[in-house]
């Protein structure tokens, strides 16, 4: 775990770069995350769920926080030259944990 860790961390050091869809997931009026709270996350973040096999090549579901010690999570991508973030969202307190870093409900992932 500490090697994607690391790499995320080099990727976002190099670069950032949003698919649409982790765009749009930002911009939503119920999660208006920032640039700045993505880079708090990424500053010091755990990964919550490691998915080493997924089509876009090994991809992370990790957790921060951001403005106001809020919680966000994320699913990123590293490469060598930049670091996607694939989505972002605020975890629903329902199916998640009380500490926001593990489902509840593993059966609807």
């Amino acid at each position: 775990m500490n090697d994607i860790k690391l790499k995320i961390q080099q990727s976002a050091e190099k670069n950032i770069f949003y698919t649409v869809h982790s765009a749009f997931q930002c911009i939503a009026i119920n999660r208006m995350i920032s640039p700045k709270e993505i880079r708090n996350v990424l500053s010091n973040f755990q990964i919550l769920e490691d998915y080493p096999y997924d089509k876009r090549g090994h991809t992370c579901l990790i957790g921060g926080k951001g403005n106001n010690k809020r919680i966000i999570h994320l699913v990123c991508f590293p490469t060598d030259q930049f670091l996607q973030i694939i989505t972002a969202y605020l975890p629903d307190e329902k199916r998640w944990d009380e500490n926001l870093k593990q489902r509840d409900d593993l059966w609807n992932v």
